[in-house]
């Protein structure tokens, strides 16, 4: 059996998750909106099963970054048997703008 991790949500990531559902919500169907949060949500939990899996941010050594899709990344950091979500990005930003607390 697979050990699983516990996940752990910033008010940052709740934020930036909801900022770009809502984008896709106004620019593209509802099909398109379902098919984005299956895979977010697949990706979280590939995340949650084998944390190690998606390489090192390049700012930050700690700090781990899952590309969703073309558009999205997850930002995050394994402490023991916690996932820390820190942020939900969309790639379409200045990534100078991408700050790590």
């Amino acid at each position: 059996m697979k050990n699983t991790y516990k996940v752990f949500w910033s008010d940052e990531a709740v934020k930036g998750l909801a900022e770009i559902i809502e984008y896709i919500e106004h620019r593209f169907t509802e099909k398109d909106v379902r098919k984005f949060v299956r895979l977010f949500d697949d990706t979280i939990e590939l995340i949650r099963s084998n944390p190690e899996i998606f390489p090192l941010s390049k700012k930050s050594t700690s700090i781990r970054r899952s590309t969703v899709a073309k558009l999205t990344s997850i930002f995050y950091s394994i402490e023991g048997e916690k996932i820390n979500i820190i942020t939900v990005f969309d790639n379409r930003k200045n990534p100078k703008r991408l700050k790590f607390k």
